[in-house]
């Protein structure tokens, strides 16, 4: 058996290590366009910004390895132009020599990955100072660039992973730097209410934001000289990178009938097996499905990549392994700041029609007399089910930690009461008592049986309906004239047994605190007295005051 793999990257080369492992028959080639191969792609911005010392440290395996280790023939900068899948035949250009020749597979692995979209009125080719950010090449010829032309004035276009990783690199070289965003928010698979409070933090590191805005036009002829916005925003640009995202690298499928899924990316089984028999597609190339929904979603990221490459070649030769789906788990890093979440956020909960709560956690990582850091956490559950939705969770410290048990939870189908129920470590320095994730559950799961939450979004709306509603703020004195949700009124926990008389029991009630601990208690209070509908804010005033200053800087 011939197995060949168009692509060398994480998943290219994951096939042709799992199919070697289970299997000393096979011949197994690859060939890649490019010059590196299994390379690190997340880790280009670090190298870029000096965190990681050498390029060739994001590079530490070439074809000579491959075929010393597991007897593998790689071809680099050799571009499959033309495949035949009656014919089991491929037409191979070499891209140096421009010689071109024909090979022939028994398997063929489409793993072509995927290329950075080029928004207009850029392209790339004609100015020397505008970069993307795909491939160890590019990594190369953006050091070169910022090592001779010592770069002042910064302009990223695109607040995906790639583009807030490389805004705090650039910061982090001294540089001013505009970051440009189409849609209102930046990070936009997040939800706005969280994606603000990274935008916070980016203002206050001085990076400046222009949302809701995108170039229109450019001075410059060899190199950018400034870029002017849609909404009229002319900047100075030294140098441009442009991260508005990636597309599958499709053409060949399409020219070999293979069908491509909804999501713009090459449909395959669980077995990563395309439409046309033996040929097999994987990584950035090819579409997953959600664990939640069964649906087919796009997530191009390495991990990913590294688990269908070795799903599929184990399938090719002769194993059981089989897709599971992913939860679009992500995480990154934005100064001293953590951001990951995992499953669905609110607005894919609303899209697919789900009945969900919603928490907002905002609890110290660990114990705060040995310097726990607050994590915001929101998330969802269903309210039928009570099986957990997704999170998203920003903070200093243990913000990974919790995406990854949150993620595994979900992945097993826990629900909301499960949660609470996980014997996790603990110990001072690393959590608390009631862990962040606990007590995620257990709020989660309170809200969906006994004690509803309320969203500041549901306050708000409320209000503006004109609806009845009273809110009752349980915190000190001091802490309400500081700040205070809007049309409530100031009644201590402490004060509120005697108090809740001068309340009406028929009318929704909502009870805050600064963060909801004692929100809840008030909360229970007015129920264990008769009154027949009452929320908790969800996240107390912070969350609320955090919601009123996101909409202020939409307005």
């Amino acid at each position: 058996m011939k197995i060949v793999i168009i692509g060398s990257v994480a998943a290219g080369t994951s096939v042709a290590a799992k199919a070697r492992r289970n299997t000393e028959e096979a011949e197994i080639v690859v060939y890649d366009q490019g010059k590196d191969i299994s390379y690190s792609v997340c880790g280009i911005p670090y190298q870029i910004g000096g965190e990681v010392e050498s390029i060739d440290q994001l590079t530490p395996r070439n074809a000579a390895w491959f075929k010393k280790r597991y007897n593998v023939d790689i071809f680099t900068e050799h571009k499959v132009t033309k495949a035949n899948h009656e014919t089991k035949t491929l037409e191979v250009l070499n891209v140096v020599t421009g010689e071109t020749k024909e090979d022939h597979y028994d398997v063929l692995v489409i793993a072509t990955g995927a290329s950075p979209f080029t928004p207009p009125p850029f392209n790339q080719n004609e100015y020397d100072n505008v970069f993307q950010v795909r491939n160890i090449q590019d990594n190369r010829d953006i050091t070169a660039y910022l090592s001779l032309k010592q770069p002042k004035k910064a302009v990223v276009v695109g607040s995906g992973f790639i583009g807030l990783e490389m805004t705090e690199q650039l910061v982090h070289k001294g540089m001013d730097v505009t970051l440009v965003e189409m849609q209102d928010q930046v990070m936009p698979p997040m939800d706005a209410d969280m994606a603000f409070r990274v935008e916070e933090h980016l203002r206050a590191h001085g990076v400046r934001l222009l949302l809701s805005d995108t170039v229109k036009t450019i001075d410059g002829k060899n190199s950018v000289k400034s870029v002017t916005t849609t909404k009229g925003e002319t900047l100075e640009a030294d140098v441009v990178f442009l991260s508005v995202g990636v597309r599958p690298n499709t053409e060949l499928a399409k020219q070999m009938g293979v069908e491509i899924g909804p999501t713009g990316a090459i449909a395959v089984n669980k077995k990563m097996q395309t439409n046309v028999p033996d040929v097999y597609a994987v990584g950035d190339v090819a579409e997953s499905f959600s664990v939640i929904t069964g649906k087919p979603i796009y997530r191009p990221l390495g991990s990913t990549a590294n688990k269908m490459g070795r799903i599929a070649g184990d399938v090719i030769t002769g194993g059981n392994l089989e897709h599971r789906g992913v939860l679009g788990t992500g995480i990154f890093r934005l100064f001293d700041l953590h951001v990951g979440q995992t499953g669905l956020t609110e607005k894919e909960a609303i899209q697919e029609g789900y009945e969900y709560e919603t928490l907002y956690n905002l609890k110290p990582d660990h114990a705060e007399y040995l310097g726990g850091q607050e994590l915001t956490i929101k998330a969802l559950a269903d309210r039928k089910t009570g099986r957990v939705l997704g999170a998203q969770v920003i903070g200093k410290a243990g913000v990974d930690k919790r995406v990854d048990v949150i993620a595994t939870a979900i992945t097993f189908g826990a629900k909301a009461e499960d949660l609470f129920h996980l014997d996790l470590a603990y110990a001072p320095p690393f959590a608390t008592t009631k862990d962040p994730v606990l007590y995620t559950g257990m709020a989660l799961d309170n809200a969906i049986k006994r004690n509803p939450l309320m969203t500041p979004t549901k306050i708000l709306a409320t209000q503006e309906k004109g609806e009845a509603i009273q809110i009752i703020d349980t915190r000190s004195k001091k802490d309400y004239e500081k700040s205070h949700v809007k049309g409530a009124v100031h009644i201590p926990l402490g004060e509120l047994r005697i108090r809740a008389e001068e309340l009406d029991k028929e009318v929704p009630t909502v009870t805050y605190c600064n963060k909801g601990v004692t929100g809840n208690a008030a909360q229970n209070v007015l129920i264990n007295h008769g009154f027949k509908e009452v929320y908790n804010l969800s996240g107390g005033n912070k969350n609320y005051q955090s919601y009123v200053a996101m909409l202020e800087a939409i307005k």
